[in-house]
């Protein structure tokens, strides 16, 4: 979801509490918003716990990170995917990088946070 979009949905939310409430129903979407929160930064922990236990830029398989790629994943999304850090190949445009054991690699490139287009290479050729 859009920041944006979520911020002024939970203050919206915390002005009808307000309004239909008083102060208690301000405290419970307080409430609400911080659960929330609490939830997405246990989710991010979570996969950043799982891809730090694993070979930094491995994949089982290329092939089949490759199938489940699709634009506008985060890179968030990709390490649940991949379950493992990847190689930074560049910072302009942001690019990541993930190899199987048969040598076939992804090449992820990120713009603005969302994942805009990937490459499989196998044995040194471009797919």
């Amino acid at each position: 979801m859009n920041p944006v979009v979520g911020w002024t949905l939970a203050l919206a939310a915390a002005a009808l509490a307000w309004l239909s409430y008083g102060w208690q129903g301000l405290v419970f979407a307080v409430t609400v918003i911080v659960f929330w929160l609490l939830l997405q930064f246990n989710r991010a922990l979570r996969v950043m716990k799982n891809a730090a236990d694993a070979p930094l830029g491995h994949v089982d398989s290329a092939v089949m990170l490759n199938a489940k790629l699709r634009r506008g994943l985060t890179l968030l999304q990709v390490l649940t995917l991949t379950k493992a850090l990847g190689r930074k190949v560049s910072d302009a445009p942001e690019s990541w990088s993930w190899a199987d054991d048969s040598g076939a690699a992804v090449t992820v490139v990120l713009r603005a946070g969302k994942l805009d287009s990937w490459t499989l290479t196998r044995d040194g050729t471009a797919m």
